[in-house]
């Protein structure tokens, strides 16, 4: 079976001369689908900006990228936005709700250009918040807000879901909630689950853990035992 992403020497460098920003440095590695994956390393280690690219919100300097068997590095602007539409999810850690509308109007927004929707009470259900279909931004606490904005992007049912520090505003206990929620959509969709982190304790919850310094992939560590995300220590 083909892996959800593989890259070749992936490269993202900002700028030009001796203020040159090297952010990517031939980045060569194999993503299985249907995985929880964590990304580690300082800010500026570069892994943000390999999320980005193959994500499709940014193109490299060099190398190659690939979703399953379509090169996303030949895309044009125009099919890299198809690709972010009917393939991925995002998460950022702000949750980017629109403050007058409800959680399951939240999550309407995404099924009305989707092209196979899952029901928003569905999706919220899935992030266990049928009871708050109804509830605005202002009623719910930053976890529940987090989780709208989970279920808003699981809501077009992505093949790959990308996180870019998802419990980054929130307290140990409702981090915990969050990443559990991730990974009951990993369990129960078969979603690929990219996290982006600077907690490292994260990373026993991962099927795979990518270590990034400098811009560089050091170290790729497949865990043979999954800690559960309530056991994890922040």
């Amino acid at each position: 079976m083909q892996p959800a992403f593989r890259t070749e020497a992936l490269s993202k460098t900002y700028g030009e001369g001796p203020a040159a920003v090297h952010a990517l440095r031939d980045v060569t590695l194999e993503i299985p689908r249907s995985e929880v994956v964590v990304l580690l390393g300082p800010s500026g280690s570069g892994k943000s900006t390999f999320l980005n690219i193959i994500g499709g919100l940014d193109r490299p300097s060099s190398g190659q990228a690939w979703f399953g068997d379509q090169n996303l590095t030949e895309m044009s602007d125009r099919a890299l936005t198809q690709y972010r539409r009917s393939h991925v999810g995002f998460v950022f850690q702000f949750y980017n709700l629109m403050p007058s509308l409800t959680a399951r109007e939240n999550v309407d927004l995404v099924t009305e250009i989707s092209h196979d929707p899952m029901d928003a009470g569905e999706a919220l259900r899935l992030v266990g918040l049928e009871e708050r279909l109804d509830h605005f931004p202002a009623q719910m606490s930053g976890g529940e807000q987090q989780r709208v904005a989970i279920a808003r992007a699981i809501a077009k049912r992505p093949a790959v879901l990308f996180c870019d520090e998802p419990t980054g505003a929130l307290d140990s206990t409702t981090g915990r909630r969050v990443l559990q929620v991730l990974n009951d959509v990993n369990r129960e969709l078969g979603t690929t689950v990219l996290i982006v982190t600077h907690a490292a304790a994260t990373a026993a919850m991962a099927h795979r853990v990518l270590h990034f310094t400098d811009g560089q992939l050091r170290e790729t560590i497949v865990n043979e035992t999954r800690a559960d995300p309530a056991e994890i220590e922040w």
